[in-house]
């Protein structure tokens, strides 16, 4: 099976690109705000892999950051998913991001790949895009309508809400998140990138 995977944010508070027009009135743009008494994350991270053989998604939000160990958690997943459909191996494209390429993650593949040949199960050949081409990777366009189609103009979605949504759109089981266990160590470039 060929498949196509990538991380994304969906935030609560800021809206995605809408294109639009009024008669009359202007449109304004508000600036969302969470309150200080809001529990729920500003931003909620997904993992999603795209599927050549069907067009669906499968879909795992997370608690937490996506770091090497959230990424071999939800390698796991989707192998045993695989499993499930009788599928042997899967080709995964994915990017360059640093929790897919570190040292961690190839280790995991290869020790992955070594047990399913012995034993059974779902293989993995990881083939990486080029550094900043995103339009490479069929799962970035979906991403951007998903985005769209979920958007709440006139209130901020909870959580809850805004996974439930997602699922819903990409018509997509709404499963546990996986958590992160381990603490991430990233630079502070890194880090004011992604909050």
């Amino acid at each position: 099976m060929l498949g196509f995977q990538d991380e994304t944010w969906w935030s609560r508070l800021a809206l995605p690109a809408l294109h639009a027009w009024s008669a009359g009135e202007p449109l304004h743009l508000v600036e969302r705000a969470a309150e200080r008494a809001d529990p729920d994350p500003k931003a909620l991270c997904c993992y999603g892999l795209l599927r050549d053989d069907t067009g669906g998604m499968l879909l795992r939000f997370v608690r937490g950051r996506p770091v090497s160990q959230v990424t071999e958690d939800y390698l796991a997943w989707l192998c045993e998913r695989l499993a499930a459909e009788s599928k042997k191996g899967m080709v995964l494209v994915w990017d360059n991001a640093y929790w897919d390429i570190s040292k961690r993650v190839w280790a995991w593949l290869k020790a992955h790949n070594r047990r399913a040949k012995r034993e059974g199960g779902v293989r993995i050949v990881a083939c990486r895009l080029p550094s900043k081409s995103p339009w490479l990777n069929p799962i970035e366009p979906k991403w951007a309508h998903g985005k769209k189609a979920i958007v709440e103009p006139e209130r901020l979605l909870t959580a809850q809400e805004t996974q439930t949504r997602v699922c819903d759109h990409y018509q997509c089981e709404q499963l546990e998140p996986l958590h992160q266990k381990v603490e991430a160590k990233v630079s502070p470039k890194i880090r004011k990138k992604v909050a």
